[in-house]
């Protein structure tokens, strides 16, 4: 087939022999890549063809030809429309290799690291129900399947690339499973007592997202209910269902948020019990409060900051920069070995979390500052305390800014440990460490996330 003739809207059949970072299917036409949605190593699919450009071709899966050695049944019903979970069809050891391979790849390409090291990335042991946090969100604006009939008000998820429609989820596979008996319950609510749900175009409705988290080591459950305003009639409607319910509930909160903006974040009232639940890793226990960012899985946690222990291979006399700290876990987790710990976060109310997690814990070694690290880290309040000889960083998804790069060259500590669930921005940033005396010497992968195409990655760094 020549590959120049291929139009959006053609259907074409398939052999599907990589998986691309993530997770679409990747098969060739000459020399031409084409990213298959839904489709895994192995298989032999008739594909449509969305996007035609002059070096790829982007297509969906429109039916398996040929099955794949490595497919198995997916668990999950809203598999086939939701894109949360787009390689659980494939068994899990493989969902293990292609991660690792798709790392060592990254790191060869993006960070021009030729035959890269790269640890047998560490898997799960439970490969379902482990997230902690779950965000749905209320809708009257379904995505339709087949002949299917819908309530006014669904509770779901979005359906990929659409900000307005909304897939009515039954039942995930991957939240953890208290969270499906609390959907049911908010849908029946919100039928039953005839409310309205948010419209994200015209802006107008007052129910906007169920926002579930679950304290895995402590049992204690959050319902975060998020509306446009608050309404205390309503809101009684679900405390009265919640508690008769789930009497073991810990926290109820109603968030409002009247912008515009489609976050779960605003204006936090407690509605019944506690303002916020605690999870345990080890031997430390966390606060975590409605807008507090917390590790998703609880299950794989404790093994992400044990290797992290094990790589940075601490001493005693260490000073520790623990950068993106957010609550400050990390550095709280391991500031008993070292002699002091300093966390930096951007955002308020995680530092007062953070404050809060070291008096829980009894740390005393450990200090937090809040800013931003493409500035703070060159100003006068940092110049005033010890300059670190181990740093952690653990960025969000786009990773490092050039001037944070500069200024952690600058500090010249021993080593830098880099957490990330991005690898190919990770890499980007290794290879400026690398240019500026800096050796990569241990990466581990560490699959946080099963069925998902998501990569948690740990690299060590030290100064040459």
């Amino acid at each position: 087939m020549q590959y120049e003739k291929i139009k959006k809207g053609q259907e074409i059949k398939l052999e599907i022999s990589d998986l691309a970072f993530g997770g679409q299917g990747i098969s060739k036409i000459n020399d031409l890549i084409v990213f298959v949605k839904n489709a895994i190593p192995g298989q032999t699919v008739l594909a449509k063809v969305i996007k035609s450009k002059k070096k790829y071709i982007e297509a969906y899966k429109l039916e398996v030809l040929n099955k794949s050695s490595n497919e198995v049944v997916a668990e999950c019903e809203h598999f086939k429309f939701c894109g949360g979970c787009t390689i659980q069809q494939m068994k899990y050891e493989k969902q293990l290799f292609y991660k690792q391979k798709q790392v060592s790849e990254i790191f060869n390409k993006i960070g021009r690291i030729n035959n890269p090291q790269i640890n047998s990335i560490i898997g799960c042991d439970k490969i379902y129900f482990y997230r902690n946090k779950m965000e749905y969100t209320f809708s009257d604006n379904p995505w339709f399947i087949d002949d299917e009939s819908y309530d006014d008000i669904v509770v779901g998820l979005h359906v990929p690339k659409r900000f307005d429609k909304i897939l009515n989820i039954n039942q995930c596979h991957i939240n953890h499973d208290m969270f499906n008996k609390i959907l049911n319950i908010a849908k029946q609510v919100a039928n039953n007592e005839n409310m309205i749900a948010y419209n994200v175009i015209k802006h107008t409705g007052f129910l906007r997202y169920l926002v579930l988290r679950i304290g895995v080591h402590t049992n204690e459950l959050m319902i975060n209910i998020v509306s446009s305003r608050f309404n205390k009639k309503i809101i009684e409607k679900f405390k009265e269902q919640i508690l008769k319910k789930i009497p073991n509930t810990t926290s109820i909160i109603n968030t409002i948020n009247a912008e515009k903006n489609n976050t779960a974040k605003g204006y936090t009232k407690t509605i019944y019990g506690q303002s916020f639940i605690n999870e345990k890793i080890g031997n430390y226990t966390f606060k975590i409060s409605p807008n507090s960012f917390f590790q998703t899985n609880s299950y794989q946690v404790k093994t992400l900051y044990d290797y992290i222990i094990k790589t940075a291979n601490f001493k005693k006399n260490d000073i520790v920069y623990d950068l993106y700290c957010g609550t400050g876990t990390i550095g709280i987790y391991l500031a008993q070995r070292v002699k002091h710990v300093y966390g930096i976060e951007i955002i308020e109310d995680a530092i007062k979390d953070a404050k809060i997690n070291a008096e829980i814990n009894n740390i005393n070694n450990i200090d937090f500052y809040c800013g931003d690290l493409k500035d703070i880290l060159d100003s006068d309040s940092m110049n005033e305390i010890a300059k670190p000889t181990v740093v952690i960083v653990d960025p969000p998804r786009p990773g490092l800014h050039p001037n944070t790069v500069k200024n952690l060259v600058k500090l010249s500590p021993e080593k830098i440990i880099y957490i990330s669930c991005n690898p190919s921005t990770q890499a980007r940033d290794i290879r400026m460490f690398q240019e500026n005396k800096f050796k990569l010497i241990d990466t581990q992968p560490v699959d946080m996330f099963p069925h998902t195409p998501h990569i948690e990655c740990i690299a060590t760094l030290r100064i040459s």
